[in-house]
């Protein structure tokens, strides 16, 4: 905002006006009369009322002083009085909470405009207004019909009609209860009502033209008809939280509450975010996606909730970018709809509104029956080959892989559900390359991706196939954020994009230990043993049902563990043995590999451990020299001074 500009010295003069108004009512509120000075008053009477593109225009005819001294019920009405179209804003209006045969004082500065080829002048600047009450019987009046609700028509004009685009059928300009909505107290209009015929209540297709004719406090009869493009949740702030009634919230795996989300398309090309209530249960997300995306639905009851701009929301437009251009032509405000437009040149949007439900209330019909529409862009799948190709920044893509591993964010100043998880994966366009490219790819879910309970259950057990759809790559990962949806099912509908989506055959090979190797990603790792630290070796017992590590001696028996936990001896603990050994690799022949291992020796699960047990002998010169095959490890760390390389054995899924 430059100093002393343009822009600075509107903003004084409309925060001047605001403040005149203001101040102008309340002197009327506390004088409780009409003010006396009388000079550049024009005073009405209201015949009809009905409101278009948020204004409320009143029908009136002007009355003399004389007239006006009388009730509204006595004044007789002149035929050759003049006939005025006044305007009054959605404030003013709603200050007077006027309806037709009242009267009307509108004190200077207002202004008179006179249209070509209209008779009716139209009144405008008309903020300095005041209800005139003459009479017992007009405040008795205003009392009763204070407590009911007026029905008032809403002309909605679109944009078609505004630029003559379409022809109108005749059989649209007729008299419809359905576009009246509740707006002030309720009399019986005695005006012929058909010389202001309402407009088509029909379904609207531009969500842009709805909000500036509805205005941001939303809309009720009004209807747009849109295309969804994705359905997703999205973690609800702790205001949402609060608002929610009866309504049980939907809760993903890490306790976080979410809302069902949709991502529609009109038929110009723009977007909006709809955001619902909540979800009988996380596992319904995949039905939605499947029954409602590509699908038509008309949206009623909605009220903006943020305007947001590429500049505050880059998620959300990442991900409308990656739906640019439209794959089919897209209507052109102001233009004709039966020329062919180019969508390549079109810019991508630069707003988009954030919509939700009125009052709790869900407005949205999904025409399931219908077919596909043609503005649907399903998720574009590639190969991780493909992927880690890509040059750009912030950009959605969608995969289908395998899970190998899944690991959580370790730093305990974090709380359990606002930690990222780790998970790795691979594919076939991996596996099948040569060392140029890794086999596996570390997959980053942050904190704000919704997992449902079935992901987290599927991926607990065992290694699953998981379709990762819209995920984000940025900076040389892939992360899963907001937006982001994990399914354990490919989309009915989806574009391969020329990768190659073959199952994989065989089993997985990781990547082995050298120098290219980074921390936080996994690794194969064979070699020699040259030293075990005996200071960090230890073994404990656990529970053999719940794994409890903390068992304590039986009161009743002291030779016996009991389990708090499970309240009961443990007859057969489990028990764990942990420790550090050093290994010599000649891929990495000038670093200090150091691999921490533990094993339950209940069951046989790391080859490193089962070869030292196997030599009968825990001393620590009978395992110096020996060679250990491919271990699967996790990589914590590589540092240079020292040349130290940190490892921890695992278990893939």
């Amino acid at each position: 905002l430059c100093r002393g500009g343009l822009a600075e010295r509107l903003c004084r003069l409309q925060n001047r006006e605001r403040s005149a108004i203001s101040f102008w009512r309340h002197q009327c509120i506390s004088d409780a009369k009409i003010p006396s000075d009388k000079s550049g008053v024009l005073i009405v009477k209201i015949l009809e009322m009905f409101e278009e593109c948020t204004i409320q225009v009143a029908i009136c005819q002007q009355l003399e002083q004389s007239s006006a001294m009388l009730s509204s019920e006595d004044a007789v009405i002149s035929a050759g009085e003049p006939i005025l179209k006044v305007l009054f804003a959605r404030e003013t209006a709603a200050h007077l909470k006027s309806r037709p045969q009242d009267v009307i004082h509108i004190y200077p500065p207002w202004q008179k405009l006179l249209l070509k080829n209209a008779d009716v002048p139209v009144i405008m600047n008309t903020y300095f207004s005041q209800k005139v009450l003459l009479s017992e019987h007009s405040e008795t009046r205003e009392q009763t019909y204070g407590l009911t609700k007026m029905l008032i028509r809403k002309n909605i004009i679109s944009l078609a009609q505004m630029f003559r685009l379409d022809d109108l059928d005749d059989e649209l300009h007729q008299k419809s209860s359905d576009n009246q909505v509740a707006c002030a107290p309720q009399i019986h209009n005695n005006c012929d009502s058909n010389q202001h015929p309402l407009a088509q209540s029909a379904v609207n297709d531009s969500l842009l033209e709805m909000v500036e004719s509805q205005g941001a406090v939303g809309w009720r009869e009004a209807q747009v008809r849109v295309v969804i493009q994705r359905v997703y949740c999205l973690p609800a702030r702790e205001g949402y939280r609060s608002h929610i009634q009866g309504n049980k919230p939907l809760l993903s795996n890490r306790g976080m509450f979410c809302r069902l989300c949709l991502l529609v398309q009109d038929a110009y090309g723009m977007f909006s975010e709809v955001q619902l209530q909540s979800l009988s249960s996380a596992e319904d997300i995949e039905q939605y996606c499947r029954r409602w995306e590509g699908k038509f639905c008309c949206l009623a009851g909605m009220k903006i909730l943020q305007r947001t701009t590429r500049g505050r929301a880059l998620g959300l437009f990442s991900l409308i970018d990656s739906l640019w251009p439209p794959v089919v032509p897209v209507k052109v405000p102001g233009q004709s709809q039966d020329s062919e437009m180019m969508t390549t040149n079109l810019p991508p949007p630069s707003f988009c509104y954030i919509l939700t439900a009125q009052s709790g209330e869900i407005h949205v019909e999904v025409d399931e029956e219908e077919q596909i529409s043609n503005l649907y862009q399903p998720p574009a799948v590639h190969g991780l080959k493909e992927i880690l190709q890509i040059d750009g920044c912030n950009e959605r893509c969608s995969f289908w892989a395998r899970v190998l591993y899944l690991r959580l964010q370790t730093k305990h100043s974090v709380p359990i559900n606002q930690r990222e998880i780790g998970l790795f994966v691979t594919d076939s366009t991996l596996q099948n390359v040569v060392h140029i490219i890794p086999k596996v790819v570390a997959v980053s879910v942050a904190a704000s991706c919704v997992l449902s309970t079935e992901i987290t259950e599927a991926l607990s057990v065992a290694s699953r196939l998981v379709f990762f759809k819209d995920a984000l790559w940025e900076n040389g990962r892939i992360i899963c954020v907001e937006r982001t949806v994990l399914l354990l099912q490919k989309p009915l509908l989806y574009s391969a994009a020329g990768a190659d989506l073959s199952e994989l055959t065989g089993p997985v090979r990781l990547d082995e230990l050298d120098s290219t190797t980074q921390a936080n990603s996994i690794c194969a790792v064979r070699g020699t043993v040259v030293g075990v630290n005996e200071s960090t070796a230890f073994s404990w017992p656990t529970c053999n049902r719940c794994g409890n590590g903390k068992l304590e001696l039986c009161p009743q028996d002291r030779a016996l563990l009991y389990c708090s936990q499970c309240s009961e001896v443990v007859i057969s603990p489990v028990l764990k043995m942990q420790l550090e050994v050093f290994l010599s690799c000649p891929s990495r022949s000038q670093s200090t590999v150091k691999v921490k291992v533990w094993h339950e020796m209940s069951f046989g699960l790391f080859v490193l451990i089962n070869m030292l047990l196997s030599l009968q002998s825990y001393e620590v010169q009978s395992v110096l020299g020996k060679e250990v095959g491919l271990l699967n490890c996790y990589v914590h760390s590589i540092t240079s001074h020292p040349n130290c390389v940190a490892l921890e054995e695992i278990v893939l899924l």
